[in-house]
């Protein structure tokens, strides 16, 4: 963990802004900062109205959050900005989830949360503070490589974030610092402890910090009221086998909910078409995709056609040519969503990724599934 914080002067000159969320990581990163005998400046973002703020816990940017991120602040002796971003938040993320819901997509908030007001706008912030970077705990690592810097994966894989950072560019990543990349959980909490930090036990928060109880269905039936209603259940060639209450409550590669008997083999469903109300089933074999397209690609490595490509946040990375816009898999791979974000690798570094706007289901005999 040989300086993590890469600083161009002196640090007794320097300044560092860390994003401060109230939980035990971004704590431990400002405690880090500190001991760098740099001035080191907490921000927190508001995302949510006053109110709504306090009534949350156990979210990311919430009102006991925000409370949180400044008894650390106290105790380390540094100073702490609370920033009220909750209009570009609803807009940029909240807005933009419930779209993709209503479009029959698997949307990555996380993702869009990071390109936008996580890294865009605290990036701006903290360049009017004079800042010589933006520290945040994000468990990916920021190396050089001779003139290079790159991204690359966490160390550890249980809490590796990368997936959530492809969009992150050249130009942000010469500015962010990740100093919890090399580190496994269990070491930033004892670093908490070392710290006295009273978030040194707080549980981690939910990845949709803005669903309460992971229920985004109510979420999305409130703001987009047409995704909850009532429509037909059908097979790959259309004919209809049952009802459904509604496409919100459905992802592709879901099998819970579908509530068809009779059928020789568990189902799953394989697109969804909210224009038509339709929710698409298949056996399992009907899941396995030969090739997916890429829109709005993000690219921070070197043109490189073999590649390998997470489509889900937990999944493994897999085998896969570039060609254009389409990422052609070395087998077939399962569970590729459109709205997700693919996101490629050359080893343990991130070279870029993008959103999963089309697929070509495997086998000549199948019909192929795009996004509607």
């Amino acid at each position: 963990m040989s300086a993590p914080f890469d600083l161009a002067r002196p640090a007794s000159e320097a300044r560092i802004v860390v994003a401060m969320s109230g939980g035990v990581d971004s704590s431990v990163v400002a405690a880090l900062a500190a001991r760098t005998g740099a001035q080191v400046i907490g921000v927190t973002m508001q995302l949510y109205d006053h109110g709504e703020a306090v009534r949350r816990s156990g979210a990311c940017c919430a009102g006991q959050d925000i409370y949180d991120a400044k008894q650390v602040a106290d105790r380390l002796g540094i100073a702490h900005y609370v920033l009220d971003y909750e209009s570009r938040f609803r807009t940029g993320v909240i807005d933009r989830f419930a779209d993709e819901y209503a479009r029959g997509r698997t949307p990555v908030p996380c993702s869009l949360c990071n390109q936008g007001v996580k890294f865009t706008d605290l990036i701006a912030f903290a360049r009017e503070l004079g800042a010589d970077c933006l520290a945040t705990g994000h468990y990916v690592q920021r190396l050089r490589n001779g003139d290079r810097i790159e991204l690359h994966r966490g160390s550890d894989p249980r809490r590796d974030q990368s997936y959530f950072l492809y969009g992150t560019t050249a130009e942000q990543l010469g500015f962010l610092r990740f100093p919890l990349g090399g580190l496994p959980k269990d070491a930033v909490r004892a670093l908490a402890i070392e710290e006295g930090l009273a978030v040194a036990a707080k549980p981690d928060s939910q990845d949709i910090c803005f669903v309460p109880d992971g229920d985004y269905a109510s979420l999305v039936k409130r703001m987009r009221p047409e995704t909850d209603v009532p429509g037909d259940i059908v097979d790959l060639h259309g004919k209809v086998l049952g009802r459904h209450r509604g496409v919100v409550h459905f992802t592709v590669g879901q099998r819970r909910g579908i509530e068809i008997g009779g059928s020789p083999e568990p189902l799953y469903v394989t697109r969804i078409d909210p224009e038509r109300r339709q929710v698409v089933v298949g056996p399992r074999h009907a899941l396995a995709v030969s090739r997916m397209r890429i829109e709005g690609l993000s690219w921070l490595g070197e043109d490189q056609a073999d590649v390998t490509v997470k489509v889900r946040s937990l999944a493994p990375p897999v085998a896969a040519t570039l060609e254009g816009d389409w990422a052609v898999f070395a087998q077939p791979e399962y569970g590729v969503a459109p709205g997700q974000a693919a996101v490629f690798y050359d080893g343990s570094r991130v070279l870029g990724g993008g959103w999963i706007a089309e697929t070509t289901m495997a086998g000549a005999a199948l019909p192929s599934a795009a996004a509607a």
